[in-house]
């Protein structure tokens, strides 16, 4: 399964006074399997670019594809399409509406033609894979805490066997282990079901961690689309678009200024950690 933008422009209000040009000729292809980080600065296309991926917007300009098929087709089934390419959005009251957890969780797969009782299967399977209390199905979504509303909003996504998710913002407003335990299970879930993620996010910090490719978003335009180690060797281009690289490229930087010849790309602390012990091994053999 895949989903391509193929020079997708889009504006928002066009031919008046509040004409703004959100996204410009933007062009990539998610694959299967993919944990994608998108990133950028505030005003810089990202939810509008997501919100392309499962048709809730329609471009101005080029094309979405699903598995090779135009999505906007006249024919085309975008209902379907929401069902296999999965949107949580950054704030999980938006999409909690039902009396109880499981009710919310089960409406996906009931409006997907599930009985009742296969729905329910599927919302309780769902629930346990992002870390849900089962004493707590039974609870309103709007008492929850933070935390459990955006796990809950995952599950009602997830219960319909998307192939593709697609999370905005999903830790904002999440203390650090908060933070952890949803990309923790995020990641694992990928990894699990082997379905695509697409993650939008501030945190470099968090994508240097979990994602395999980033996405860099600058005034509607796509800046980078690399492996993170390559993006955040950008880190004085990224300072200027007012994204600041993990602190770990940082040290590697100023590492390899002071005359260490370690690997500027790592972007992890256990690849820095072997470009290090690689570095000063050779030098005390002589090599460097």
């Amino acid at each position: 399964m895949s989903i391509e933008l193929q020079h997708v422009s889009f504006i928002y209000s066009p031919g008046t006074a509040y004409e703004l040009h959100a996204l410009k000729d933007i062009s990539f292809t998610v694959h299967d399997g993919e944990f994608i980080g998108i990133i950028g600065h505030t005003g810089s296309g990202k939810s509008t670019l997501i919100q392309h991926l499962n048709a809730l917007i329609r471009p101005t300009k080029g094309k979405v594809l699903y598995n090779g098929e135009d999505i906007w087709e006249e024919n085309y089934d975008r209902r379907a399409l929401r069902s296999q390419v999965g949107l949580v959005f950054q704030y999980p009251e938006h999409q909690l509406f039902e009396n109880t957890v499981l009710e919310d969780v089960c409406f996906g797969p009931l409006n997907q033609g599930l009985s009742k009782e296969e729905a329910e299967e599927r919302a309780k399977k769902a629930l346990a894979s992002v870390g849900f209390r089962e004493d707590h199905y039974g609870k309103s979504p709007f008492e929850l805490s933070g935390g459990q509303k955006k796990r809950a909003a995952i599950a009602g996504v997830l219960a319909m066997d998307p192939k593709i998710l697609v999370l905005d913002e999903p830790t904002a407003g999440l203390d650090p282990k908060g933070r952890d335990e949803i990309l923790d299970q995020v990641r694992a879930l990928q990894e699990e079901r082997g379905i695509a993620v697409l993650v939008v996010s501030h945190s470099m910090e968090d994508m240097a961690r979990y994602a395999g490719r980033l996405i860099v978003m600058d005034h509607g335009a796509v800046a980078f689309d690399d492996v993170p180690g390559n993006v955040f060797a950008h880190y004085e281009e990224l300072e200027k678009m007012g994204l600041a690289a993990p602190q770990l490229t940082y040290v590697m930087q100023t590492l390899r200024a002071n005359g260490l010849m370690v690997d500027p790309a790592a972007d992890t602390v256990e690849k820095a950690r072997d470009s290090i012990l690689a570095v000063l091994k050779a030098e005390r053999q002589g090599v460097v």
